[in-house]
């Protein structure tokens, strides 16, 4: 039996304290910091909810436009549903199941084609998926090491140290988090974040300011692994 070369490419589970705290966009920022890097890169969105009559959601769209290549949608997103609510409900309404055997198939079928994966969770580590799974149990399906988006505002340090207490209950590794700032305006941002480094076993990759882009973003934030 032949060696499966895949299993050495790096690949990371990103999840988040919350929905819109900005797993997408740093994502993207990751993406373009994985290309900088000279990887070939791409992101898969397993489960999004919330599309368009044209077919389009923007969280999939912003990500194979970050990508390094342009692998079919149904790689890229094998479950996708028109509306915008929790996935398990959007699933149940529309007669269908989320699978993860079928999103672990299609994870190796985008490993097979690039240097590096981001597999983008979908709301917070634990949102329901189906009655009897959720997204921490496709984290721990992929068996990836995890990034942890932090979107900075009032009691994100609740949010994140649960999130962290849940990945680690998974037997995972918390590769590294990122702060994100999504509420400029919150205030004691450096206490937060002080409070945040001395509580999270993982290194900070990087600060994503308010208002940036994931191309500059990807200036500031460090790769999980690499020194700098």
């Amino acid at each position: 039996m032949q060696a499966d070369s895949t299993q050495h490419k790096p690949a990371w589970f990103i999840t988040g304290t919350d929905t819109e705290i900005g797993k997408t966009f740093v994502s993207c920022a990751l993406l373009h910091a994985l290309r900088r890097a000279g990887l070939s890169a791409v992101a898969m969105k397993p489960v999004a909810a919330g599309f368009d009559d044209k077919g389009r959601n923007d969280d999939v769209d912003r990500l194979l436009a970050a990508s390094s290549l342009q692998p079919p949608l149904e790689l890229v997103n094998p479950y996708g549903f028109k509306a915008a609510i929790a996935p398990h409900i959007a699933a149940e309404e529309e007669g269908r199941r989320i699978e993860l055997p079928h999103i672990m198939a299609t994870f190796a079928q985008l490993q097979a084609l690039a240097d590096a994966v981001l597999v983008e969770g979908v709301g917070g580590f634990c949102v329901p998926l189906g009655r009897t799974c959720d997204a921490a149990d496709l984290a721990a399906a992929l068996q990836l090491p995890v990034i942890l988006v932090v979107g900075m505002r009032l009691g994100c340090i609740n949010h994140a140290l649960l999130t962290q207490q849940a990945i680690a209950a998974r037997g995972l590794t918390l590769a590294g988090w990122v702060a994100n700032r999504i509420d400029p305006a919150m205030s004691r941002f450096s206490e937060n974040l002080a409070a945040l480094q001395e509580r999270i076993a993982a290194p900070l990759l990087g600060v994503v300011e308010h208002g940036t882009t994931p191309e500059k973003a990807a200036l500031g934030l460090r790769l999980p692994g690499h020194s700098e």
